[in-house]
């Protein structure tokens, strides 16, 4: 098989949740630990560190590989979703995997991964696991796919498990309220093993500390061991003034992705980083740690947060798809200067829109779309739903013609928005 060859049987012959939905979700850990016991068990070869979360889990996964990277460790990055090319997925210090290597692995696993019924994810992750070992990676940062305790990551044995936050999200599979899901994510925490909550929320800290009690690990709120106290934009960077609790230390750090969301992104990874550098093997300088994430998005090539596309009108694109993602990108959309806002949004079909469409500005005109995906939700559907909720536009069938349309209406000081699906984002990249 060729490359194109090989990309086609994974993504039609494995189930996928990204083209499936919940069809192609398949839970538990069976068929992922059988596989990777076949491959020599290539995860037990590096250092990991576990990120799951609702939101922000991709930022803080690629602001901690950076520093790691930065502090001159050859460093793997598991992701999911990609955005313009599978191989974005696996990463070793930035760079993608070698689509040789997407073939040589399928090629030589591809019975073993036929007979074991794997999903789309389970072979993703054993690649990853595969070629980080090949390339003698030292620490390895792996990002859940969905929800945690039955992700096919967890058969890992982290030196740090973080979890971002907890939001309403998935919740046909995850459960209806934010304790279930902080139970589905909490089943990351390992025997021993400490974690790091991103963002205490009296919602379900009690699930978190009741699990880590049970497994003897040690709870880290990262808003207790780092404070923000400054936060501005500076032309392509942020500018965050972070204090150390423990010793009132405080760092004055640049980061280069946008988005007023992570400014608790960078409180979650700095709080990781002081772990891993004061109680791990690993050593992490205060120069590496401000190398790191001044440079996150350009040592990983992370796309898709809060990015500009183009000035006059300004255009932006944000892969936030939930309601608490979402609320944080209509409050950003809100102290952005423009004087129109144009806004081409779509969603997949299991999205629970009527916990985020009242979230988006009534004052924007909309461009409904939809993705080239089989779980798009139609255009025309969205515009129905939309409307019941005050929001209001057109249907428009195609992504990219809902963006070219955008750019017809839009004036030099108009804001255009692009986002509602990572699909979407994907395909105005």
């Amino acid at each position: 098989m060729n490359y194109t060859q090989t990309l086609e049987f994974l993504f039609q012959s494995l189930p996928a949740f990204e083209t499936q939905g919940a069809t192609g979700y398949k839970p538990g850990l069976e068929r992922i630990t059988a596989f990777c016991r076949h491959i020599g068990n290539p995860q037990r070869n590096f250092f990991t560190i576990h990120v799951a979360g609702t939101n922000g889990k991709g930022s803080v996964a690629h602001i901690i590989a950076s520093v790691l990277q930065q502090a001159g460790y050859r460093t793997g990055l598991f992701t999911s979703p990609h955005l313009r090319d599978f191989r974005e997925r696996i990463r070793v210090d930035g760079e993608m995997i070698p689509k040789q290597k997407v073939v040589n692995f399928v090629d030589k696993h591809h019975d073993k991964m036929v007979e074991l019924e794997l999903s789309f994810f389970e072979m993703t992750a054993a690649m990853a696991f595969d070629y980080f070992a090949q390339s003698d990676v030292e620490v390895a940062v792996i990002e859940t796919g969905l929800g945690g305790r039955l992700d096919a990551t967890n058969i890992i044995v982290p030196i740090l498990c973080v979890i971002t936050n907890i939001g309403l999200e998935h919740t046909a599979l995850l459960g209806d309220t934010l304790p279930k899901i902080a139970r589905e994510k909490a089943g990351i925490i390992k025997k021993s093993i400490p974690v790091i909550i991103g963002e205490a929320d009296a919602r379900y800290n009690e699930v978190f500390e009741q699990t880590a009690a049970a497994n003897k690990s040690r709870v880290i709120y990262a808003e207790r061991e780092f404070l923000c106290e400054e936060h501005r934009p500076e032309g392509e960077y942020q500018h965050f003034r972070l204090r150390r609790t423990r010793d009132e230390q405080a760092f004055d750090v640049e980061l280069d992705l946008q988005g007023d969301y992570q400014c608790r992104n960078i409180v979650t990874a700095s709080a990781a980083i002081d772990f891993l550098h004061e109680e791990t093997p690993l050593t992490i300088s205060r120069r590496a740690y401000l190398e790191g994430m001044k440079k996150a998005a350009a040592n990983t090539s992370l796309m898709g947060r809060w990015q500009k596309l183009a000035d006059a009108p300004l255009t932006i694109c944000d892969t936030g798809h939930n309601a608490h993602g979402i609320a944080w990108v209509a409050q950003q959309l809100k102290q952005t200067p423009h004087r129109n806002l144009y806004c081409v949004i779509g969603f997949v079909r299991d999205k629970d829109l009527a916990h985020i469409l009242p979230l988006l500005p009534h004052e924007a005109h909309y461009l409904f779309t939809q993705a080239q995906s089989e779980r798009a939700l139609p255009a025309a559907e969205l515009t129905a739903k939309a409307a019941i909720y005050g929001l209001h536009g057109d249907a428009v069938g195609q992504v990219s013609e809902a963006l070219a349309r955008a750019r017809e209406l839009a004036g030099p000081e108009d804001l255009i928005f692009i986002g509602g699906s990572t699909y979407v984002v994907a395909e105005a990249l």
